[in-house]
């Protein structure tokens, strides 16, 4: 494991752990078993090194939504495959979801450079792919942007309102994250059964 790989990894541990505003750049480079010189030699703030280690993560989830748009599955198939992929990587990297909130809010140059990017997930060919099958009458009439919001909107809000979803519901990590578990499933099943024909 290369130096920037450990300083990932441990980035990952120590944001899981206390958020962006709680962690130390000390605690991170303690994390990887390297001095913080070396950290900042690598990466000059903690705010660079967030954006790093989001870039990261993000570019192994990007390829794996691609995949699943592009392929020659059918809508019904990719929604279910969707949620399961999406579910399990956040699950894997919780500090994701909070943190695309926070720069949407605290840097929106970040957030619109990310979504220039060529690897950023492209629903077009999901989208004409609704069109399609509603022309064929396997799908009910819906506006296609609308189904792909919404497929978006249930995966992503439980990890982004985490906290406060816990809250409401009074449920413990444990419980919070079974119930994610569940959704991978029943997701899938409340939009496929709300479209199909």
């Amino acid at each position: 494991m290369n130096t920037e790989e450990k300083i990932f990894n441990a980035a990952r541990i120590v944001f899981q752990k206390k958020g962006f505003a709680g962690t130390r750049m000390q605690e991170i480079a303690d994390e990887a078993g390297i001095n913080k010189a070396m950290l900042h030699y690598c990466f000059k703030n903690k705010q660079l090194l967030f954006e790093a280690v989001f870039m990261n993560a993000f570019s192994q989830l990007a390829p794996q939504i691609n995949a699943i748009f592009n392929s020659d599955e059918t809508v019904f198939e990719k929604i279910t495959r969707f949620t399961h992929s999406y579910i399990s990587f956040v699950l894997l990297n919780p500090f994701l979801p909070p943190f695309v909130i926070q720069e949407m809010n605290n840097n929106p140059e970040f957030v619109k450079t990310f979504f220039k990017n060529k690897n950023t997930p492209d629903p077009s060919q999901l989208i004409d792919q609704i069109k399609k099958e509603i022309a064929l009458g396997i799908i009910k009439p819906v506006n296609p942007k609308q189904l792909v919001l919404d497929i978006f909107a249930m995966t992503v809000f439980p990890f982004a309102a985490q906290m406060m979803v816990k809250g409401i519901l009074h449920v413990s990590d444990s419980e919070f994250n079974q119930m994610m578990e569940e959704r991978k499933t029943t997701i899938a099943e409340q939009i496929i059964n709300s479209i199909k024909k």
